[in-house]
């Protein structure tokens, strides 16, 4: 069953325990303050749940200020690197500055160990591979 973990009107956090899963979905502009507080929250249900799989759903989210681009780097991938997910699925956003961006991100997405990371269209798509069975 799932659980809400983390709430506010542009981010929702939620952890499914039957399938391992944590999501996280955005919606709209977020302040730095606002994208600051998700990934912290994103990294605390990381840390307190172990979740062998993500999905980030960000069809809705616009673009990431270049700050917060830097802030994510340093602060989430070194969580990342040693976090207990295996796959991480993300739903590219409909806004081509926050596509841009998160691209730019994955290319810095080295040394994530046995992560597979794979970007989808589609929530449906994304569910569907991150559910697979975990090698």
């Amino acid at each position: 069953m799932a659980l809400t973990y983390f709430e506010n009107e542009v981010v929702t956090l939620t952890y499914d325990d039957q399938y391992q899963l944590g999501i996280i979905e955005t919606r709209g502009f977020l302040s730095s303050n606002e994208f600051r507080e998700a990934i912290t929250m994103a990294i605390r249900m990381l840390q307190e749940h172990q979740p062998v799989r993500w999905l980030a759903d960000n069809r809705k989210m616009k673009a990431i200020r270049q700050a917060d681009q830097e802030w994510f780097y340093e602060v989430a991938f070194p969580a990342l690197q040693g976090s207990s997910i295996r796959r991480n699925a993300t739903v590219v956003s409909e806004d081509i500055f926050n596509k841009m961006a998160v691209e730019q991100l994955l290319k810095r997405a080295y040394g994530l160990g046995d992560m597979a990371l794979k970007e989808f269209e589609s929530r449906d798509e994304a569910l569907a591979w991150v559910l697979q069975p975990v090698e």
